[in-house]
């Protein structure tokens, strides 16, 4: 967070300006935010990410929408998550489908909400990402948790060192800081992680952690 005495940079991609303005127009007042800039598709996007990030000005979380001209909010965010990992992507947008709540995911998004999303939502899941966790609109995280419960996956395949490494990345853990907590090489725990995903049948770490939450490995968000 460079020179923005700690505030969150956020970038908010939507092909109408009128949405664009609103999200500023909202998050602009919010302490601790700070909308650095707009772009109206994917492509923007990135070119605005990458010479803010040769100004040492990159966002830190960017608000993603999914139907866009040019290149869209999927192909964006795949970008994103190839050429800045350190940006993180939350999706807003009209389409709750899981089928392209899962794309997005799989695509490296850290959240994803709905456009009639409450302000305090939208601000709460960019401090969510900025912090490394995710955060998910309660109607998709219905949708998918019932769709792994019809796919049955359960823990029992876990070794118990896996089942630890699951609850650290439903905790928004990267594979270096699950490396530091568990004292083994970073590549050691993005083997296990990868191990984790395959024997539950998932593609995502975000879906990983809807299992944990599920399962009682870690409690649900804001629960205390």
């Amino acid at each position: 967070m460079t020179d923005r005495d700690n505030r969150i940079g956020v970038l908010v991609v939507d092909d109408h300006a009128v949405v664009r303005r609103g999200l500023r127009a909202y998050l602009e007042v919010v302490d601790g935010i700070d909308v650095i800039a707009e772009a109206g598709d994917g492509q923007e996007a990135l070119d605005r990410i990458a010479r803010l990030t040769t100004e040492r000005r990159a966002p830190e979380v960017v608000l993603m929408d999914l139907v866009m001209p040019r290149m869209d909010g999927i192909a964006a965010t795949r970008e994103i998550a190839r050429r800045h990992p350190e940006v993180r992507v939350v999706v807003l947008t009209s389409f709750g489908e899981v089928e392209r709540v899962q794309t997005a995911l799989q695509a490296g998004a850290a959240g994803y909400l709905l456009k009639d999303a409450e302000p305090e939502e939208v601000m709460q899941a960019i401090f969510a990402a900025a912090r490394g966790e995710v955060h998910l609109d309660a109607a998709v995280t219905r949708r998918l948790t019932r769709q792994m419960v019809s796919r049955d996956v359960g823990l029992s395949a876990l070794t118990p060192r896996e089942r630890d490494i699951l609850a650290l990345v439903a905790q928004g853990r990267s594979n270096q800081q699950i490396a530091e907590q568990l004292v083994i090489s970073e590549r050691t725990a993005r083997t296990h992680v990868s191990h984790v995903l395959s024997k539950l049948n998932l593609s995502s770490r975000t879906q990983a952690a809807l299992v944990a939450i599920r399962e009682g490995l870690v409690p649900p968000p804001g629960a205390d």
